[in-house]
């Protein structure tokens, strides 16, 4: 496992079974300022992301031992870990992309893709997070959610979320009482394409209401 010894930039975590595509991806990186780590296997980079802070994981989704779907729904659920994710596969169907982002991924790649369009994928989601743990707590009635934490509760008991399911809450309650526009909706997504967007919302708040729901089921 290489090391970078940049110390500016985003510490990103690289989890990539193909060594070509790491040296490539270390290659174009590091010169921008990035600091890297990587694992070539699942279980190395379940391990690394659980005992190391990073500002985001690019996540391969086919590979040995453990794959990026499994990976992340144990980082996510296990660990507890909400390190912004950019998962990386060949398959290009909408289901393949909703089974990733269902999983707890951020955002997706397909390959073969641009290096130009990894970085700036890359910055979008650091942006993202790092303008999230600023967030102040927000309180609608019983629910409240920190952006800081990643975390969710309703009269004090955990909801689980994933991540485009917390973000479009949030954006929900930062409006609350007004009504959000779809506009607003496919901006905080933070899908590029607005049919691609709307579709992962449609997923994800049926999802966020049946958490609210359960959580008021329970003694």
């Amino acid at each position: 496992m290489a090391q970078s010894t940049h110390t500016r930039g985003p510490t990103v975590l690289i989890v990539e079974d193909n060594s070509d595509l790491r040296a490539n991806l270390y290659e174009y990186l590091e010169p921008l300022g990035y600091t890297l780590d990587s694992a070539s296997d699942g279980y190395a980079g379940l391990s690394l992301a659980a005992d190391h802070r990073y500002d985001a994981i690019v996540l391969d989704l086919m590979l040995p031992g453990l794959d990026g779907i499994e990976l992340c729904r144990r980082l996510r659920e296990e660990v507890r870990c909400h390190t912004p994710v950019l998962m990386l596969t060949a398959r290009d169907t909408v289901e393949d992309k909703v089974l990733g982002l269902r999983s707890g991924a951020d955002d997706y790649l397909v390959k073969p893709f641009s290096l130009a369009e990894l970085d700036a994928r890359l910055q979008a989601l650091v942006r993202r997070s790092r303008a999230g743990a600023g967030d102040a707590v927000l309180r609608v009635g019983t629910l409240v959610l920190d952006p800081g934490l990643h975390e969710v509760t309703r009269e004090g008991r955990p909801l689980e979320l994933p991540p485009m399911g917390f973000r479009l809450l949030a954006e929900l309650m930062r409006a609350s009482p007004a009504v959000v526009s779809r506009q607003r909706l496919e901006q905080a997504s933070g899908e590029r394409s607005g049919l691609q967007a709307m579709r992962c919302a449609r997923t994800s708040m049926p999802c966020a209401r049946r958490s609210i729901r359960a959580s008021n089921t329970r003694c």
